[in-house]
Parts: C-alpha cells; structure tokens; sequence
C-alpha cells in the first residue's frame, strides 16, 4: 500500500477498535466491515473513515493524480494510538464512550 494512504487506513483501524461491533459484540475489525448485519450499526466516524481511506485508495490507481498526486504522504500522527490500540493499553469503557459522543445518529 501507498504511504499516502497510511494515515486514513490507521485512522479506519483505530475507530473500528473502539466501535461497540468489537468492543462489545467481540467481532473482528474486518466482519464488521463485510458483514452488512454488523456494518449497518457502525458510528458514522467509523464510515467517514472508511469513506476517506477507500477514496485515497481510488486515488492511488486515478489516472488524473498521477502528475498531482493523490494526497500528501503519510504523517505519523496516529501511530502512537494505533500502537496503543493494538497492545491493549486502553480502557474499552473510555474508548466506547468517546466513540458514542461522536455518532450523531444515536439519540
């Protein structure tokens, strides 16, 4: 993959960890993107990082970027989390509480 889209993919990864699909119905990452029963209660963050990195991943293969570019590379700025997320040092409570602040589809 691109170091272009690197940013937008941990961005995916981290929301997706702190979605209530896996924090508290213990599914993976990836059914709860394929899974259209599980994909439908996802927080629109979630699908508005899904939306963005699927967009730079277009981009990678549009023949109009190629002299302009798709987007600027990758600036590090959620690895910190993504590593924290991926070793377990994070309390789910917390991280479901701030994820269900950002959806505004829920009541």
């Amino acid at each position: 993959m691109g170091a272009s889209c690197k940013d937008e993919r941990m961005a995916l990864a981290i929301c997706l960890q702190k979605s209530p699909c896996v924090l508290l119905d213990r599914n993976t990452p990836s059914e709860c993107l394929k899974n259209p029963n599980l994909n439908k209660d996802l927080p629109e963050l979630c699908l508005a990082h899904l939306k963005t990195f699927l967009d730079c991943r277009r981009g990678m293969i549009d023949r109009s970027k190629r002299l302009s570019g798709n987007a600027p590379l990758s600036t590090g700025k959620h690895e910190e989390e993504y590593k924290r997320m991926c070793e377990g040092n994070f309390n789910a409570k917390v991280e479901l509480e701030n994820v269900t602040k950002m959806d505004t589809r829920r009541d």
